[in-house]
């Protein structure tokens, strides 16, 4: 990251955040999905929800910081609704 512009370094920051709680999510699901233990796999998917409430934070922060992102993001949700409605 030190070769990063200074006026996106907290852009990058946000999406390495955003990679890393997905990455969790994903890990945390599939072990629940591999154990047998009621117990383990209750709280593995309660983790893995916080997760998914921490990628929303950072989502958040990064459409603030990021005017481009925001803009692609909304022309994603119309593309896949125009896409939905067919």
């Amino acid at each position: 990251m030190d070769k990063i512009n200074q006026k996106d370094l907290n852009k990058e920051i946000l999406r390495a955040a955003i990679v890393a709680e997905l990455d969790a999510i994903n890990l945390y699901e599939q072990m629940a999905n591999l154990t047998e233990n009621d117990e383990v796999r209750r709280v593995l998917l309660d983790v893995a929800k916080e997760e998914k409430t921490h990628v929303g934070e950072f989502q958040t922060l990064l459409l603030e910081q990021d005017k481009e992102q925001f803009k692609q993001l909304e022309a994603g949700k119309k593309e896949v609704d125009e896409e939905l409605a067919k």
